[in-house]
């Protein structure tokens, strides 16, 4: 009996050593839990540190050429073209005449036209005489005049569309493009030939709202283009957009005088400098730090383990540095990725 009582009183020793050994490793367990899911909670971020950097205060804007004068030419009359007296990148000077088309039907149109007009001169005289002696009444002297003029409207349209029949430059410029050739029949509209004007050119570029204060029309601008990087022109700004973009960039325009040998092309890229290549010594930050755009003036700062929303005074664009006016200081550490994980007082774990 008193060993049944001793093998009793171990069993529930072992048990009781064993539920206090759970019990142990169930609250360690259970804070290992919180320490993790407390480190979990923290936005995965990555930051970098506001300094003073040297930077160049020029502003670069991209865009491509394009010609100040491009007509294409056509034909307000039909006809068979008999002549074409230029081809694709001749030389035309205003005036000149590029394409003869036959003249035939318009000839006779102008000759029908003359005729009419001499008998209706002619019958105009005779009834001044006629009416002179009273053999013809003021009305009917009258109605043949109102003939006469309408003969000489008839003759100045038929004399137009004759002119028409040789087809001219209405500029000076260059043939880019000839669709004609003799013995095409080319009918009203047809497009025969494309000129273009490269002795002036236009650069067509967009300037953040940073830098479009100090720009005004007729400012003249350094402009380069990467195909001739050894050459440089001016342009003069001739517009400038009222109203920005969806992405708050300005419109501008530049107009190039090209040099002499005409280096510079339509279509091809330049770019336009802006400001001054004088050094200066500001404070900047990543453009990525900015929540949204730049143009929100936001940016998340780390400070003690959380993220602080802080408004900032956005300065001048250096590539992908924003210069920063006020707001924050050299030696800030700025949140440059997760900003879209983050409000005001979120906790955050920095990451390489």
């Amino acid at each position: 009996m008193k060993k049944v009582i001793i093998t009793g009183i171990v069993i529930i020793a072992a048990l009781a050593g064993i539920m206090f050994v759970l019990n142990k490793n169930q609250e360690k367990n259970e804070a290992e839990t919180a320490v993790v899911a407390q480190k979990n909670s923290a936005v995965a971020v990555r930051v970098e540190t506001a300094d003073f950097n040297d930077v160049s205060g020029e502003y670069i804007a991209n865009g491509v050429f394009v010609p100040k004068q491009e007509v294409k030419i056509s034909t307000e009359v039909p006809g068979r073209v008999t002549r074409v007296l230029v081809s694709e990148g001749s030389r035309v000077s205003a005036g000149q005449t590029l394409a003869v088309i036959k003249a035939d039907q318009q000839n006779v149109n102008l000759s029908n036209a003359q005729a009419n007009y001499n008998n209706a001169k002619a019958e105009v005289a005779r009834f001044e005489s006629a009416y002179a002696t009273g053999g013809v009444t003021k009305q009917q002297l009258d109605q043949m005049k109102l003939q006469l003029v309408n003969a000489k409207n008839s003759l100045q349209s038929a004399q137009l569309n004759a002119g028409d029949v040789n087809i001219k430059a209405s500029f000076s410029g260059i043939v880019n493009k000839k669709s004609v050739e003799p013995g095409f029949y080319a009918n009203p509209g047809t497009e025969l030939f494309e000129i273009v004007n490269v002795s002036t050119l236009k650069l067509k570029v967009k300037v953040d709202e940073k830098n479009i204060g100090s720009l005004k029309i007729g400012q003249s601008i350094k402009v380069q283009s990467p195909v001739v990087a050894d050459k440089e022109f001016t342009g003069k700004v001739s517009f400038i957009a009222p109203k920005a973009d969806e992405s708050l960039n300005f419109p501008v325009e530049l107009e190039i005088q090209n040099n002499s040998a005409n280096d510079l092309k339509a279509g091809m890229y330049g770019n336009a400098y802006f400001g001054n290549s004088q050094m200066a010594n500001v404070l900047t930050i990543p453009r990525t730090a900015f929540v949204g755009s730049v143009s929100s003036s936001q940016v998340f700062v780390h400070k003690d383990g959380k993220a602080a929303l802080t408004k900032v005074v956005a300065g001048r664009t250096f590539g992908d540095k924003i210069e920063v006016i006020s707001g924050i200081e050299k030696g800030t550490q700025v949140i440059t990725s997760g900003q879209i994980n983050l409000a005001n007082g979120t906790a955050v774990q920095i990451i390489k």
